[in-house]
């Protein structure tokens, strides 16, 4: 699988990194300690996805435990957490230290400045061509899209559980989730085992109004494009 750009956070750090999904959580909290400055035996990792779902990163066995069974996704969020006691961990309270603080408009007219730098060498916001942040995460949800087949009309499953089978019914944009931007998967599922009813805020993006809830948006990682027939569960009983 290929590296997921996300955001690493700590009490004292916001970082934009690049996550290997073959990493074991033993090995992505060896390579968060030189970013936080946390050792590994110290630190609770929790991701917070896109929908503001906190998931902890945690196992029995974590050296055998691999990040691709989280559900990563682009500029999502490890939160990486301290368990030292405050006493242990290094003092970065600088409230009582005077600080110096460049005006910016000075700061803008300096020609030795990382600043002037970046502009020189169209970097970063100074890129004329580069897209926005915003731009890269609505390409990155575009881009697993294609790469799983997602498909209005195709059968899937969603989180790999095969009590939540059903058909796509809408690939694109919602507006009415809060903050999000970028591709929604739209799910019937063949059991009542969903969120709403094809319809969110007030908006039907399929079907008709119903009491039960066969429907759910979930990002393109969460669907699973295949051969998944409707489950009967009758098909195994030899006496009824």
């Amino acid at each position: 699988m290929a590296d997921v750009p996300m955001y690493v956070t700590s009490e004292y750090t916001s970082a934009e990194r690049r996550i290997t999904p073959s990493w074991s959580i033993a090995q992505l909290k060896t390579k968060m300690e030189p970013i936080t400055g946390i050792p590994p035996s110290s630190q609770r990792i929790a991701l917070k996805t896109l929908t503001n779902e906190t998931i902890p990163i945690e196992a029995a066995d974590e050296e055998n435990t691999y990040l691709q069974n989280y559900p990563l996704a682009p500029y999502a969020e490890f939160q990486i957490i301290d368990l030292r006691p405050p006493s242990a961990r290094p003092n970065f309270n600088a409230t009582g230290v005077e600080k110096y603080v460049m005006p910016e408009d000075e700061y803008e007219k300096k020609t030795d400045s990382v600043l002037a730098w970046k502009k020189a060498q169209k970097l970063g916001r100074f890129d004329p061509n580069a897209p926005s942040h915003e731009q890269a995460k609505i390409a990155a949800f575009a881009r697993e899209v294609e790469e799983r087949g997602i498909e209005v009309g195709k059968r899937c499953r969603v989180g790999q559980d095969d009590t939540r089978r059903g058909v796509v019914k809408y690939v694109g944009e919602v507006k009415e989730i809060p903050g999000s931007i970028g591709a929604w998967i739209g799910v019937h599922f063949d059991e009542p085992v969903g969120k709403n009813d094809g319809s969110i805020g007030g908006t039907r993006y399929w079907g008709e109004e119903s009491q039960l809830k066969h429907g759910v948006f979930v990002r393109p990682d969460r669907v699973e494009v295949g051969d998944f027939p409707i489950v009967d569960d009758l098909a195994d009983m030899e006496e009824i």
